[in-house]
């Protein structure tokens, strides 16, 4: 989950920008990057890097690549992101090519989103579409939402949207709140919690998320991940940490 915001929709309370960084001139393409360290949640282990390439037009998110490293310095996902369409809501695509996996966001076009999924290479591709109403978030889109209303949930509003996964074909009702201050690296952090905005809140653990309010930017994640593991199919639970500085397990990337 990742970084900066983008300005197509209003600064509104706060913006957004959070996956962002302040002041800079509208119209100056510039390219953004930076690494994540994805650590088992229960255990901490060390499972992956994320190697983030951002592209940006002044401050407006343009799209980017997410290319998903393991602790052995395999590349085993890639994910491209385009947020020409929507600032919340980007055409995507994720591959795991060990298995085949895949899933993304084709189009979003008019009052309509077009999903993909296939769970391994000898399956077919699924797809659905749904409608676009209401306030949507999908997939990196959703720091987006949260950096455009950081300053609202600071003085204590909800925020409720549907959240388009993917992965599952669906969107779900989340709703996020502040849950207090907090430090990052000797720095003043803001934490939020997002959970489904439903009965299924009581079965799903929520996520946590925390972010510098200062410099907007995504610090640290807790949930689920948007990959999984090669070996089991299965869906990691983890933290992803936004470091200044990368973990001893973690070996040395080339620029993404």
């Amino acid at each position: 989950m990742p970084m900066r915001a983008s300005r197509a929709a209003p600064r509104y309370a706060a913006g957004l920008a959070l996956a962002l960084l302040l002041g800079r001139a509208a119209g100056a393409e510039r390219v953004e990057r930076f690494y994540g360290y994805a650590f088992e949640l229960d255990s901490g282990r060390f499972l992956y890097t994320e190697a983030h390439r951002q592209r940006y037009d002044g401050e407006r998110w343009l799209g980017g690549e997410v290319r998903y490293v393991d602790a052995q310095g395999r590349e085993f996902a890639r994910k491209t992101l385009d947020f020409s369409a929507s600032p919340y809501v980007p055409t995507y695509r994720l591959e795991v090519p060990g298995d085949g996996y895949l899933e993304g966001i084709t189009a979003v076009a008019g009052r309509d989103v077009q999903l993909i999924k296939r769970e391994r290479a000898d399956a077919p591709l699924r797809r659905r579409e749904l409608a676009l109403d209401g306030t949507l978030a999908a997939d990196a889109g959703f720091n987006s939402l949260l950096l455009d209303h950081l300053d609202a949930l600071r003085r204590g509003a909800t925020l409720a949207f549907r959240f388009i996964a993917a992965g599952r074909l669906d969107a779900y009702r989340l709703r996020v709140r502040e849950l207090g201050d907090t430090q990052f690296e000797g720095r003043p952090a803001v934490r939020l919690q997002a959970e489904p905005d439903s009965l299924l809140r009581l079965l799903v653990a929520p996520l946590q998320l925390v972010y510098d309010p200062e410099r907007r930017r995504l610090l640290e994640y807790r949930g689920p991940s948007n990959v999984h593991d090669p070996a089991s199919g299965a869906s990691w639970n983890v933290r992803v940490s936004f470091s200044a500085q990368p973990p001893a397990q973690a070996l040395p990337l080339p620029p993404p």
